[in-house]
Order: C-alpha cells, then structure tokens, then sequence
C-alpha cells in the first residue's frame, strides 16, 4: 500500500467496528468526516488525497475513518441512521483519546458532521463543508445554487475569529 501509510486501528460503535487512522502530532485534532465512499488503506494510493492529509497532519493531528458499512468497517444490514453515522464519528475519537476535534465532512460526511455537532456540542472546535453543493458549498452548477456571498463572508469572519 502506500508509504507512510498510518497503522489502521479499529473502534467500537454499537456493535460495529469502525476502522481509523491518525497521523500526525498538531496541537489539534482535525477529524476527516468520510464523504460517500472511503477505505482508510486505499486512498493512501490516490496522491492528492495522501498529500492532502500530509499536509493537514502538519499542523494537526488527523483522524480519518470509514463508515459503517463501507472500506474496512464492518457491513451493516440495511442503511444507517444519520445518528448512528454520527456515533461513530464520536466512537473514533473516543478510541483515539480526542476530546475537541475541528470536522471536516465531505458530501455525505456534511450531514453527519452537523448532526455530530449538534449532539456533541463541546466534542467539536469548528467545522468544515467540503464538496457540499447544496450546502452552500463546492462548486455550484446553477446560479440559483451559489452561496450568499454575503453569508459565506459573515462564516468566514464567525470560523477566524471563534
């Protein structure tokens, strides 16, 4: 697999094990909320994916994960709530000892990280939306999809100065 590949471990959420990884040694824990599809071992083998997570685990602590039911967690019957996809973002960071991490979620990762925050109100330090189309996010296709700019400054300001 790739070089420099972090160990995968494993987390328990429910009766489902999550498979993770951490790299990294930041003063800060940067959770990377998985979008539709993930394997923690093979998007090492994807460059820009592996020089992104270098690069955050510069400044930071990194945990990626896969969900339940996708890479190496285990396969659930049916499809999962939104709550439970959201247990496991907590379930990882349990198992990797992060109190307060920042979230970055990518397409399906979106909702879960909200939801994640929700719930978990003092488990996140901020954040992020990545390829969130209709969030207000991403690169949108119709004008009647593009962010308020406005909005996406007043963010902006509110995620800087927090």
């Amino acid at each position: 697999m790739g070089m420099d590949m972090p160990e995968t471990r494993y987390a328990r959420s429910g009766d489902v094990s999550i498979a993770y990884q951490v790299l990294g040694e930041g003063a800060f824990d940067v959770v990377m909320v998985p979008g539709s599809v993930s394997h923690v071992e093979l998007v090492w083998e994807i460059a820009r994916v592996a020089a992104l997570l270098r690069g955050v685990a510069e400044q930071a602590r990194v945990l990626v994960f896969d969900k339940r039911g996708t890479g190496l967690s285990d396969r659930v019957a049916g499809v999962p709530t939104l709550e439970e996809r959201s247990d496991d973002i907590r379930a990882v960071m349990d198992a990797a000892g992060s109190e307060r991490a920042a979230l970055a979620g990518g397409e399906e990762g979106v909702p879960m990280s909200v939801v994640f925050a929700a719930s978990h109100p003092s488990g996140y330090r901020r954040w992020c939306c990545l390829k969130a189309r209709h969030a207000g996010c991403g690169r949108p296709t119709t004008r009647s999809e593009r962010p308020n700019e406005k909005r996406v400054k007043k963010l902006r300001r509110k995620l800087k100065h927090s």
